[in-house]
């Protein structure tokens, strides 16, 4: 299997190798950096046309988590466009954070069709370093289709852990690795290295929930699915909440 993986992903990288050149000359981060936020608009309403029944499901409880004054504080790690403001609580204090500057005008796009939010402000920033977020100052941290992109899995879940207040959660979707033994992992390998050029640095083949496993939280909800998504190889996903 190992031998079948390498002589494919030889032909898949020989057929992009336009792509790896741009990359190696430098130019490609900043092509993609200007061109994901127009792809990923498009995909977030096919993904959240699939995924809203499991999105209010897993969002159903945010407001539990809400203090003393019924005010939820909430952090959204890799806003992207704002695909997820539908489904958060009328009056939810909203702040959204994203390594991704090109983002700003379709989150702001999307702070303008849900009025229902508080929203607070964008932060240009990666979810490894959120310095700009105090400690213990949040209700709720979530992070969609985001851990399959990170550069330090550890490193977003111990900043995770530190703004979030005693007793709060982490709300989490994310595509992971299928099972070892399927036909889908073989093409999830195959891939990899071309999907992670074309996708901004998104990875066929973490295996998220491990991290998620490991970090500081005393209580942990997490499922696997098989999302009803259009490519099979995004399908397999984890989601979930953990409490501090």
């Amino acid at each position: 299997m190992t031998l079948a993986v390498q002589a494919m992903r030889l032909v898949v990288c020989i057929v992009a190798f336009p792509m790896f050149l741009l990359n190696l000359l430098g130019m490609w981060s900043w092509v993609c950096k200007k061109c994901f936020p127009y792809f990923l608009k498009r995909f977030a309403m096919i993904y959240n046309w699939k995924m809203a029944s499991l999105k209010r499901e897993l969002f159903s409880n945010l407001q539990e988590f809400a203090g003393p004054s019924g005010k939820l504080t909430l952090l959204e790690v890799g806003c992207g466009t704002g695909a997820n403001f539908k489904f958060y609580p009328p009056g939810c204090r909203v702040t959204c954070i994203d390594p991704n500057p090109n983002f700003e005008k379709f989150l702001f796009k999307s702070v303008a069709e849900n009025r229902q939010l508080q929203f607070e402000r964008f932060v240009v920033a990666a979810g490894e370093d959120m310095h700009q977020v105090t400690d213990g100052s949040v209700d709720v941290v979530v992070c969609t289709l985001v851990l399959c992109s990170v550069k330090n899995q550890e490193k977003i879940l111990r900043e995770v852990c530190r703004v979030l207040k005693p007793v709060r959660a982490f709300y989490f979707i994310d595509h992971v690795a299928d099972e070892r033994s399927t036909w889908n992992y073989f093409w999830q390998q195959v891939l990899a290295r071309v999907w992670f050029l074309a996708f901004d640095g998104c990875n066929l083949t973490r295996e998220s929930w491990k991290a998620i496993e490991q970090a500081n939280f005393s209580k942990l909800n997490l499922q696997h699915i098989q999302a009803p998504l259009p490519l099979t190889l995004v399908r397999p996903h984890i989601y979930g909440y953990a409490v501090k």
